[in-house]
């Protein structure tokens, strides 16, 4: 895999077989592996500590998070490369997973050399996209554009409607900046909460009501729900 090989990889699968096999396979190749995992709450809490080059996902793991929303929540905080494990096929679960933009995937059963390619391709895409991305931030953002009417300024966590600043509450702005600055992604239901609610337990219903709030306050901000999922505010601005 040449200069595109990495150097640490975390995998997450419940599988234990499956996941005693990628093991075998990544460390046979000369990476190491630096966790493995069968949920989403030992991953995240692995991650506050452990760096890692890719992390390989297993779309259906178990548990109240499986492996999209663990994958959502992952790319919220963190910069790495994700390659998906599934053994499904049908179109919803691949359109889930598409909008993640992962660097790969790999479907069961698969072959040590399945996994060699699809680790040495995702990661090549990864560095480049990174190299890209780096160049492109020359400047920073201070006003991030909505649509041709509306603007949130980052530096005074603004919302404008033609220049003229938004009445916003305390948990509105903080929704919106969040969004804002995660602009045409989606941002899970339970980073939102954290975000405009801290460590204070709050049902989902607190949060669709939020949103209700600001949709009728601000009509022509245009925020989607993705069901069970989160929300995002969708630019039509045209690039």
């Amino acid at each position: 895999m040449n200069m595109y090989k990495p150097k640490n990889i975390m995998i997450v699968e419940d599988e234990v077989l499956t996941q005693r096999y990628l093991k075998d396979i990544v460390t046979k190749n000369g990476m190491d592996v630096v966790g493995c995992f069968d949920n989403g709450a030992d991953t995240n809490a692995a991650l506050k500590h452990t760096k890692c080059d890719i992390i390989l996902v297993d779309i259906n793991i178990k548990g109240s998070m499986d492996g999209l929303r663990l994958a959502r929540r992952i790319l919220e905080s963190h910069t790495v490369c994700i390659i998906f494990i599934t053994a499904y096929g049908d179109s919803e679960t691949l359109n889930e997973a598409l909008e993640l933009s992962p660097y790969g995937f790999i479907v069961k059963p698969f072959t040590p050399e399945d996994i060699e390619v699809a680790i040495s391709i995702a990661y090549k895409r990864f560095l480049l996209y990174e190299a890209t991305r780096v160049e492109d931030k020359s400047e920073v953002v201070d006003i991030i554009i909505l649509n041709t009417n509306l603007t949130y300024s980052t530096v005074h966590t603004t919302l404008l409607d033609n220049g003229k600043e938004v009445s916003l509450t305390m948990k509105q702005t903080k929704f919106i900046a969040l969004l804002a600055r995660n602009l045409n992604h989606v941002v899970s239901n339970e980073a939102i909460i954290t975000e405009v609610w801290g460590d204070k337990i709050v049902k989902e219903t607190s949060l669709r009501t939020l949103v209700y709030n600001i949709r009728k306050l601000v009509p022509s901000l245009d925020i989607i729900s993705h069901s069970k999922l989160g929300y995002m505010i969708k630019s039509h601005v045209a690039k």
